[in-house]
Protein backbone atom coordinates (compact mmCIF):
# COMPACT_ATOMS: atom_id res chain seq x y z
CA UNK A 1 0.00 0.00 0.00
CA UNK A 2 1.31 3.55 -0.75
CA UNK A 3 1.83 6.16 1.74
CA UNK A 4 2.24 10.06 0.18
CA UNK A 5 3.74 11.67 3.40
CA UNK A 6 2.85 15.25 3.16
CA UNK A 7 2.90 16.47 6.99
CA UNK A 8 -0.55 18.28 6.95
CA UNK A 9 -3.98 17.21 8.09
CA UNK A 10 -5.03 14.18 6.18
CA UNK A 11 -8.52 14.01 5.14
CA UNK A 12 -10.16 11.38 3.45
CA UNK A 13 -13.47 11.75 1.58
CA UNK A 14 -16.51 9.65 2.23
CA UNK A 15 -16.64 6.30 -0.06
CA UNK A 16 -20.41 6.36 -1.88
CA UNK A 17 -21.98 3.82 0.15
CA UNK A 18 -24.79 3.20 1.87
CA UNK A 19 -24.95 3.25 5.79
CA UNK A 20 -24.15 0.28 8.11
CA UNK A 21 -26.68 -2.05 9.23
CA UNK A 22 -25.61 -3.65 12.51
CA UNK A 23 -22.69 -5.27 11.95
CA UNK A 24 -22.55 -9.48 12.57
CA UNK A 25 -18.99 -10.35 14.60
CA UNK A 26 -16.88 -13.10 12.71
CA UNK A 27 -17.13 -16.40 14.26
CA UNK A 28 -13.52 -16.51 14.43
CA UNK A 29 -11.02 -13.43 16.25
CA UNK A 30 -9.85 -11.02 13.40
CA UNK A 31 -6.51 -11.86 12.21
CA UNK A 32 -3.32 -9.32 12.67
CA UNK A 33 -1.53 -8.89 9.76
CA UNK A 34 1.88 -6.93 10.51
CA UNK A 35 2.39 -4.48 7.37
CA UNK A 36 5.41 -4.94 6.59
CA UNK A 37 6.51 -6.21 9.44
CA UNK A 38 6.48 -4.18 12.36
CA UNK A 39 7.46 -1.41 10.45
CA UNK A 40 6.38 1.40 13.17
CA UNK A 41 9.50 -0.15 15.20
CA UNK A 42 12.23 -1.49 12.54
CA UNK A 43 12.71 -0.96 8.99
CA UNK A 44 9.67 -1.94 7.01
CA UNK A 45 10.41 -5.26 5.16
CA UNK A 46 13.32 -6.39 6.90
CA UNK A 47 13.60 -10.17 8.31
CA UNK A 48 13.97 -7.55 11.77
CA UNK A 49 10.99 -6.40 11.21
CA UNK A 50 8.98 -9.37 10.90
CA UNK A 51 10.77 -11.09 13.37
CA UNK A 52 9.40 -8.17 15.32
CA UNK A 53 5.87 -8.40 14.69
CA UNK A 54 5.90 -12.25 15.34
CA UNK A 55 7.37 -11.58 18.69
CA UNK A 56 4.28 -9.29 19.60
CA UNK A 57 1.77 -11.76 18.19
CA UNK A 58 1.10 -11.36 14.82
CA UNK A 59 -1.03 -13.82 12.71
CA UNK A 60 0.58 -12.87 9.04
CA UNK A 61 3.58 -11.04 8.02
CA UNK A 62 3.07 -9.17 4.93
CA UNK A 63 6.03 -8.69 2.35
CA UNK A 64 5.52 -6.65 -0.85
CA UNK A 65 6.74 -8.37 -3.84
CA UNK A 66 9.06 -7.17 -6.31
CA UNK A 67 11.68 -8.90 -9.56
CA UNK A 68 15.11 -8.89 -9.91
CA UNK A 69 16.59 -8.97 -12.95
CA UNK A 70 17.48 -12.27 -12.40
CA UNK A 71 14.11 -13.23 -11.80
CA UNK A 72 13.85 -13.77 -7.91
CA UNK A 73 11.23 -12.44 -5.36
CA UNK A 74 12.46 -9.71 -2.86
CA UNK A 75 10.97 -7.35 -0.21
CA UNK A 76 10.12 -4.36 -1.21
CA UNK A 77 7.45 -1.49 -0.73
CA UNK A 78 8.07 -0.81 -4.41
CA UNK A 79 10.69 -1.84 -6.90
CA UNK A 80 12.21 2.01 -6.83
CA UNK A 81 14.41 1.36 -3.79
CA UNK A 82 16.14 4.72 -3.15
CA UNK A 83 14.09 5.33 -0.08
CA UNK A 84 13.96 2.19 1.22
CA UNK A 85 17.54 1.67 0.96
CA UNK A 86 21.42 3.25 0.35
CA UNK A 87 21.45 2.74 -3.33
CA UNK A 88 21.76 6.16 -3.58
CA UNK A 89 24.79 6.48 -1.25
CA UNK A 90 26.56 3.57 -3.90
CA UNK A 91 29.15 4.92 -6.06
CA UNK A 92 29.25 1.86 -8.12
CA UNK A 93 25.72 1.63 -8.89
CA UNK A 94 25.29 5.59 -9.93
CA UNK A 95 24.88 4.73 -13.38
CA UNK A 96 21.88 2.61 -13.31
CA UNK A 97 19.48 5.83 -11.60
CA UNK A 98 17.35 5.92 -14.62
CA UNK A 99 13.60 7.30 -15.35
CA UNK A 100 10.82 4.56 -15.73
CA UNK A 101 6.61 4.47 -16.56
CA UNK A 102 5.09 2.21 -13.64
CA UNK A 103 1.25 1.83 -14.03
CA UNK A 104 1.26 4.98 -16.19
CA UNK A 105 3.47 7.53 -14.10
CA UNK A 106 6.94 8.53 -14.30
CA UNK A 107 9.65 7.45 -11.89
CA UNK A 108 12.65 8.01 -11.03
CA UNK A 109 15.27 6.03 -9.45
CA UNK A 110 17.06 3.19 -8.83
CA UNK A 111 14.94 -0.56 -9.80
CA UNK A 112 14.65 -3.76 -8.66
CA UNK A 113 14.57 -5.39 -11.84
CA UNK A 114 17.75 -3.48 -13.00
CA UNK A 115 20.40 -5.67 -10.45
CA UNK A 116 20.83 -8.86 -9.72
CA UNK A 117 19.85 -10.96 -6.11
CA UNK A 118 23.38 -10.86 -5.37
CA UNK A 119 23.94 -6.85 -6.17
CA UNK A 120 20.81 -6.46 -4.01
CA UNK A 121 21.92 -8.35 -1.67
CA UNK A 122 25.16 -5.82 -0.44
CA UNK A 123 22.91 -3.09 -0.29
CA UNK A 124 21.38 -2.15 3.21
CA UNK A 125 17.75 -1.19 4.10
CA UNK A 126 17.08 1.90 5.49
CA UNK A 127 13.71 3.65 7.15
CA UNK A 128 11.46 5.09 4.55
CA UNK A 129 9.59 7.41 6.86
CA UNK A 130 12.67 8.75 8.65
CA UNK A 131 10.60 12.40 9.27
CA UNK A 132 7.60 9.90 11.15
CA UNK A 133 9.74 7.55 12.93
CA UNK A 134 13.23 8.61 13.31
CA UNK A 135 13.51 6.03 16.08
CA UNK A 136 13.42 3.42 13.09
CA UNK A 137 16.83 5.32 11.33
CA UNK A 138 18.48 3.90 14.74
CA UNK A 139 18.63 0.70 12.82
CA UNK A 140 19.69 2.14 9.18
CA UNK A 141 22.30 0.23 7.30
CA UNK A 142 21.68 -3.40 9.86
CA UNK A 143 19.33 -5.19 7.56
CA UNK A 144 19.59 -6.67 4.10
CA UNK A 145 16.54 -7.06 1.49
CA UNK A 146 15.04 -10.64 2.22
CA UNK A 147 13.98 -12.66 -0.39
CA UNK A 148 10.38 -14.49 -0.50
CA UNK A 149 11.98 -17.64 0.26
CA UNK A 150 14.06 -16.32 3.09
CA UNK A 151 10.41 -15.11 4.51
CA UNK A 152 8.72 -18.24 4.19
CA UNK A 153 11.84 -19.81 5.88
CA UNK A 154 11.09 -17.46 8.99
CA UNK A 155 7.74 -17.95 9.17
CA UNK A 156 7.89 -21.81 8.84
CA UNK A 157 10.81 -21.44 11.86
CA UNK A 158 8.54 -19.16 14.09
CA UNK A 159 5.64 -21.48 13.79
CA UNK A 160 8.13 -24.12 14.73
CA UNK A 161 9.25 -22.30 17.87
CA UNK A 162 6.45 -20.78 19.19
CA UNK A 163 3.46 -23.31 18.49
CA UNK A 164 1.69 -20.80 16.64
CA UNK A 165 0.71 -20.94 12.46
CA UNK A 166 2.37 -17.90 11.13
CA UNK A 167 1.58 -17.28 7.71
CA UNK A 168 2.42 -14.70 5.18
CA UNK A 169 0.29 -12.41 3.20
CA UNK A 170 2.50 -11.91 0.12
CA UNK A 171 1.42 -8.38 -2.33
CA UNK A 172 2.03 -8.52 -5.93
CA UNK A 173 3.35 -5.25 -6.53
CA UNK A 174 2.93 -3.62 -10.20
CA UNK A 175 2.02 -7.61 -11.95
CA UNK A 176 1.25 -5.66 -14.91
CA UNK A 177 4.17 -3.89 -15.39
CA UNK A 178 6.95 -6.92 -14.34
CA UNK A 179 5.23 -8.82 -16.66
CA UNK A 180 5.29 -6.04 -19.71
CA UNK A 181 9.32 -6.33 -18.70
CA UNK A 182 9.43 -10.41 -18.76
CA UNK A 183 9.40 -10.03 -15.35
CA UNK A 184 5.87 -11.83 -14.02
CA UNK A 185 6.14 -12.20 -10.12
CA UNK A 186 3.00 -15.10 -10.03
CA UNK A 187 4.78 -17.76 -11.62
CA UNK A 188 8.01 -17.65 -9.19
CA UNK A 189 5.73 -16.74 -5.94
CA UNK A 190 3.66 -20.02 -6.72
CA UNK A 191 6.69 -21.80 -7.12
CA UNK A 192 8.04 -20.84 -4.07
CA UNK A 193 4.84 -21.81 -2.29
CA UNK A 194 3.99 -24.70 -3.94
CA UNK A 195 7.66 -25.55 -2.69
CA UNK A 196 6.71 -24.51 1.21
CA UNK A 197 3.62 -27.11 0.62
CA UNK A 198 1.18 -23.99 0.58
CA UNK A 199 -1.33 -25.26 -2.27
CA UNK A 200 -4.51 -25.39 -0.83
CA UNK A 201 -7.15 -22.91 1.00
CA UNK A 202 -5.98 -24.15 4.44
CA UNK A 203 -2.22 -23.10 3.78
CA UNK A 204 -1.18 -20.15 6.39
CA UNK A 205 -1.20 -17.52 3.32
CA UNK A 206 -3.16 -15.01 1.21
CA UNK A 207 -1.90 -13.49 -1.99
CA UNK A 208 -3.02 -10.14 -2.19
CA UNK A 209 -3.11 -7.33 -5.51
CA UNK A 210 -4.49 -4.15 -6.09
CA UNK A 211 -5.21 -5.86 -10.10
CA UNK A 212 -7.81 -7.67 -10.90
CA UNK A 213 -6.90 -9.55 -13.84
CA UNK A 214 -3.74 -11.40 -12.48
CA UNK A 215 -5.48 -12.53 -8.94
CA UNK A 216 -8.24 -14.62 -11.41
CA UNK A 217 -4.97 -15.94 -13.43
CA UNK A 218 -3.69 -17.29 -10.18
CA UNK A 219 -7.44 -18.82 -8.78
CA UNK A 220 -6.69 -20.83 -12.12
CA UNK A 221 -3.23 -22.13 -10.61
CA UNK A 222 -3.46 -22.55 -6.83
CA UNK A 223 -6.04 -23.41 -4.63
CA UNK A 224 -4.40 -20.75 -1.59
CA UNK A 225 -6.90 -18.24 -0.85
CA UNK A 226 -6.65 -14.58 -2.73
CA UNK A 227 -7.59 -11.04 -1.68
CA UNK A 228 -8.47 -7.98 -3.67
CA UNK A 229 -7.09 -4.98 -2.67
CA UNK A 230 -9.01 -1.80 -2.91
CA UNK A 231 -8.78 1.89 -2.83
CA UNK A 232 -11.38 4.59 -2.01
CA UNK A 233 -10.89 6.03 -5.46
CA UNK A 234 -9.59 5.37 -8.76
CA UNK A 235 -8.95 2.22 -10.82
CA UNK A 236 -6.09 -0.56 -10.68
CA UNK A 237 -3.32 -0.52 -12.92
CA UNK A 238 -5.19 -2.86 -15.21
CA UNK A 239 -8.39 -0.79 -15.75
CA UNK A 240 -10.99 -1.90 -12.84
CA UNK A 241 -13.10 0.28 -11.21
CA UNK A 242 -12.31 0.10 -7.42
CA UNK A 243 -16.13 1.63 -6.59
CA UNK A 244 -17.36 -0.97 -8.75
CA UNK A 245 -16.04 -3.52 -7.19
CA UNK A 246 -17.06 -2.47 -3.77
CA UNK A 247 -20.58 -2.71 -5.24
CA UNK A 248 -22.84 -5.58 -3.57
CA UNK A 249 -22.64 -6.88 -7.82
CA UNK A 250 -19.47 -6.18 -7.98
CA UNK A 251 -18.43 -8.49 -4.73
CA UNK A 252 -20.16 -11.22 -6.20
CA UNK A 253 -17.92 -10.70 -8.78
CA UNK A 254 -14.80 -10.61 -6.52
CA UNK A 255 -16.22 -13.79 -4.36
CA UNK A 256 -16.02 -16.03 -7.87
CA UNK A 257 -11.85 -15.65 -7.22
CA UNK A 258 -11.12 -14.48 -4.23
CA UNK A 259 -11.82 -15.42 -0.77
CA UNK A 260 -11.72 -11.42 0.38
CA UNK A 261 -10.85 -7.74 0.17
CA UNK A 262 -8.31 -5.74 1.39
CA UNK A 263 -10.33 -2.22 1.47
CA UNK A 264 -8.45 1.05 2.29
CA UNK A 265 -9.69 2.05 5.76
CA UNK A 266 -11.99 5.09 4.25
CA UNK A 267 -14.53 2.90 2.59
CA UNK A 268 -15.68 1.09 6.15
CA UNK A 269 -15.59 4.40 8.14
CA UNK A 270 -15.03 7.61 5.97
CA UNK A 271 -13.60 10.86 7.50
CA UNK A 272 -15.56 14.07 7.31
CA UNK A 273 -13.92 17.69 6.40
CA UNK A 274 -12.78 17.96 9.53
CA UNK A 275 -10.90 14.30 9.61
CA UNK A 276 -13.03 12.79 12.80
CA UNK A 277 -14.38 9.01 12.10
CA UNK A 278 -17.76 9.39 10.59
CA UNK A 279 -20.53 6.48 10.43
CA UNK A 280 -19.53 3.41 9.01
CA UNK A 281 -20.84 2.30 5.45
CA UNK A 282 -22.62 -1.19 4.35
CA UNK A 283 -19.33 -2.37 2.78
CA UNK A 284 -18.24 -4.70 5.58
CA UNK A 285 -22.38 -6.39 5.34
CA UNK A 286 -22.17 -6.32 1.84
CA UNK A 287 -18.88 -8.22 1.34
CA UNK A 288 -20.05 -10.78 4.49
CA UNK A 289 -23.68 -11.09 1.86
CA UNK A 290 -21.12 -12.11 -0.94
CA UNK A 291 -19.34 -14.16 1.60
CA UNK A 292 -15.97 -12.37 1.49
CA UNK A 293 -13.70 -11.80 4.25
CA UNK A 294 -12.66 -7.86 4.76
CA UNK A 295 -9.32 -7.02 5.92
CA UNK A 296 -8.67 -3.35 6.03
CA UNK A 297 -5.90 -1.27 5.65
CA UNK A 298 -3.75 0.26 7.35
CA UNK A 299 -3.43 0.87 10.96
CA UNK A 300 -0.82 3.26 11.89
CA UNK A 301 0.34 4.79 15.70
CA UNK A 302 1.71 8.15 14.88
CA UNK A 303 -0.48 11.48 14.86
CA UNK A 304 -0.01 12.15 11.10
CA UNK A 305 -2.25 9.13 10.61
CA UNK A 306 -5.39 9.04 12.86
CA UNK A 307 -8.61 10.99 12.95
CA UNK A 308 -8.45 14.11 14.74
CA UNK A 309 -10.69 12.81 17.87
CA UNK A 310 -7.69 10.02 18.23
CA UNK A 311 -4.53 12.72 18.09
CA UNK A 312 -2.24 13.42 21.39
CA UNK A 313 -0.96 16.93 19.83
CA UNK A 314 0.00 18.21 17.31
CA UNK A 315 3.14 16.99 16.66
CA UNK A 316 2.87 14.43 13.36
CA UNK A 317 5.35 12.09 14.82
CA UNK A 318 3.87 11.10 18.21
CA UNK A 319 1.72 8.31 18.77
CA UNK A 320 -1.79 9.02 19.41
CA UNK A 321 -4.90 6.88 20.32
CA UNK A 322 -4.48 4.29 17.22
CA UNK A 323 -5.65 1.30 19.92
CA UNK A 324 -9.33 3.08 19.55
CA UNK A 325 -9.21 3.41 16.01
CA UNK A 326 -8.90 -0.24 15.66
CA UNK A 327 -11.80 -0.80 18.28
CA UNK A 328 -13.83 1.20 16.34
CA UNK A 329 -12.88 -1.13 12.93
CA UNK A 330 -13.20 -3.87 14.80
CA UNK A 331 -17.14 -2.93 16.00
CA UNK A 332 -17.92 -2.91 12.41
CA UNK A 333 -17.27 -6.71 12.09
CA UNK A 334 -13.78 -6.88 10.23
CA UNK A 335 -11.82 -10.15 9.93
CA UNK A 336 -8.60 -8.79 9.91
CA UNK A 337 -6.53 -6.00 9.28
CA UNK A 338 -3.13 -4.24 8.42
CA UNK A 339 -1.06 -2.71 10.98
CA UNK A 340 1.92 -1.21 11.13
CA UNK A 341 2.37 -1.97 14.66
CA UNK A 342 1.23 -5.19 16.15
CA UNK A 343 1.64 -4.30 19.24
CA UNK A 344 -1.04 -2.33 19.01
CA UNK A 345 -3.52 -4.94 17.48
CA UNK A 346 -3.13 -6.90 19.78
CA UNK A 347 -4.01 -4.51 22.74
CA UNK A 348 -7.13 -3.32 20.71
CA UNK A 349 -8.03 -7.25 19.74
CA UNK A 350 -7.65 -8.61 23.59
CA UNK A 351 -9.58 -7.00 26.50
CA UNK A 352 -6.36 -6.21 28.84
CA UNK A 353 -7.46 -8.57 31.91
CA UNK A 354 -6.82 -11.13 28.77
CA UNK A 355 -4.30 -9.80 26.67
CA UNK A 356 -1.37 -12.12 25.66
CA UNK A 357 1.16 -10.24 23.77
CA UNK A 358 2.73 -13.93 22.19
CA UNK A 359 -1.51 -14.78 21.68
CA UNK A 360 -0.86 -18.29 22.24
Amino acid sequence: MRVILILAPLLIAAAPLKPAPPPVMPPSPPIIIAHRGASAERPEHTLAAYERAIEQGADFIEPDLVATKDHQLVARHENEISGTTDVASRPEFAARKTTKTIDGEKVTGWFTEDFTLAELKTLRARERLPQLRPDNTAFDGQFEIPTLAEIIGLAKAASARTGRTIGIYPETKHPTYFRSVGLPLEPVLLAELAKAGWITRDAPVFIQSFEVDNLKAIRAQTGVRLIQLMAAEGKSADGHDYAALATPDGLKQVARYAAGIGPEKAMIIPRDMVGRLGKPTSLVADAHAAGLEVHPWTFRPENYFLPLELKSGIDPREPGDVDAEIRAFLATGIDGLFSDSTAAAVRALVPPAQANPARN
